[in-house]
């Protein structure tokens, strides 16, 4: 197996639990691959190329490679670069030799896997880059796909961007469902560091929340669906005593007026919810 670690991510239970998806185990006539048993001779060996399709960032590699791992513990496999580096169309990024039934069997899991990540990667490098000269920070968010957060999260980071918090259980984030029910920004507030929360983030719409918000203890204040105008009066009025977000209503378009205003951080959703799949190829050749 590979060294490749993510705190809080289970490489092997995740190797294992998508390539039993794809194989159909525990399932009337699952647990193998038809195809590649009825056509493959079990001692035939490929080599084979992974290569981009366009200008991407690539992330993912070591995911890839552990699957073809798991099924040929011999292959020989090279990844020709690192994650987050952005690439050029037709760069090859990964060199295999070993057991053909094993790759044909684990290509489809370790291409979907790759393909997805760099396509999360290439798309915040676009957001980063459309940002221009800011001290702002691009941040993902929670619209994540159930069970790859960590890995989505990961992909954030090679493209050049930061993680929001990773769950419910980091950080407080008080939105306005929760100010609602609790009868207020102040009252929600002072709840959730009354509960021994250390971060607490608090939305806020309104120029009016804010200083009801910095009164109670908040640590970090979001700005929601606020446009630049508002933004900078928004920032101005915190006057460097939390950190700032801009949130909502941000896209490739408005991202750099945004960043401008003077917050620290930027959050987009769709880094993670909306990221085009790279196009990534697998060739093989029998040796």
């Amino acid at each position: 197996m590979t060294a490749f670690s993510i705190p809080g991510f289970d490489l092997d239970a995740f190797v294992t639990a998508t390539l039993a998806e794809d194989l159909g185990e525990g399932l009337p006539g699952g647990g193998h691959d038809v195809t590649s048993e009825s056509v493959i001779p079990a001692d035939a060996r490929f080599s084979g190329t992974m290569d981009s399709r366009d200008a991407i960032t690539v992330a993912g590699l070591p995911v890839a490679a552990a699957f073809f791992r798991r099924l040929d513990p011999a292959m020989e496999i090279v990844l020709l670069v690192e994650d987050g580096t952005q690439v050029a169309p037709g760069t090859d990024v990964m060199r295999l030799s070993g057991n053909a039934r094993a790759m044909l069997t684990a290509e489809r899991a370790a291409l979907n896997t790759v393909q997805h990540l760099s396509g999360i990667a290439t798309l915040v490098r676009r957001y980063v880059d459309a940002m221009g000269e800011t001290r702002a920070k691009l941040l993902d968010t929670r619209k994540t796909i159930p069970g790859l957060r960590f890995l989505e999260k990961y992909a954030v980071r090679m493209g050049g961007g930061h993680n929001h918090r990773m769950g419910l259980w980091d950080a407080a984030m008080i939105k306005d469902n929760h100010v609602a029910v609790a009868g207020g920004v102040t009252q929600a507030v002072r709840r959730a560091l009354d509960a021994g929360v250390k971060a607490v983030i608090c939305e806020v719409d309104r120029i009016d929340q804010i200083a009801p918000a910095l009164d109670a203890g908040a640590t970090r204040l979001l700005f929601d669906n606020m446009e630049p105008d508002m933004l900078r009066k928004a920032v101005a009025l915190v006057a460097g005593r939390v950190p700032t977000e801009a949130s909502g209503g941000i896209n490739l378009d408005t991202i750099a007026a945004k960043a401008a205003t003077g917050v620290d951080y930027v959050s987009v959703g769709r880094l993670t919810q909306s990221a085009p799949a790279a196009d990534i190829g697998l060739d093989f050749t029998p040796l």
